[in-house]
């Protein structure tokens, strides 16, 4: 008898999962300094740039990912911007008290959140304005 397919939505992934844009190098950047920090593995980091796959188990689409960075916490619930930063930085070393003070700050994060929208919009029009993500433009 076959296996019963799961969804993953209905399963906490037990440790953060981070999509990031591979191909933006803003994002390549930032998500290698967080990288390098996280010796202990303690985040699941997804390039989707590479390999969008994964984005259709969380309900994520690829215009999504390609515009907001999204992560999802260790039980399982979504984020992105600004949000999803404080939750990686939750996470990480010489980041986990700046990730607890605002995670009990909501509106400085909505704030965070605001000025996260606009580097957003800009990096997304300066790459993607003809509906394809250039890497390197």
């Amino acid at each position: 008898m076959p296996e019963p397919l799961r969804d993953p939505r209905s399963e906490a992934p037990g440790r953060p999962i981070v999509f990031f844009d591979g191909g933006c190098p803003l994002c390549r950047r930032e998500i290698g300094h967080y990288r390098r920090l996280d010796a202990a593995g303690a985040i699941d980091w997804r390039d989707v740039h590479a390999d969008a796959t994964p984005l259709a188990d969380w309900g994520i689409t690829w215009d999504q990912a390609m515009q907001r960075m999204h992560a999802v916490s260790p039980e399982g619930r979504i984020r992105s911007g600004a949000w999803a930063f404080v939750m990686v930085w939750r996470h990480l070393p010489y980041y986990r008290w700046m990730g607890a003070v605002l995670h009990r700050l909501p509106p400085v994060v909505w704030l965070m959140d605001r000025v996260y929208n606009v580097i957003a919009r800009y990096r997304w029009r300066s790459r993607c304005d003809d509906g394809v993500c250039h890497p390197d433009r």
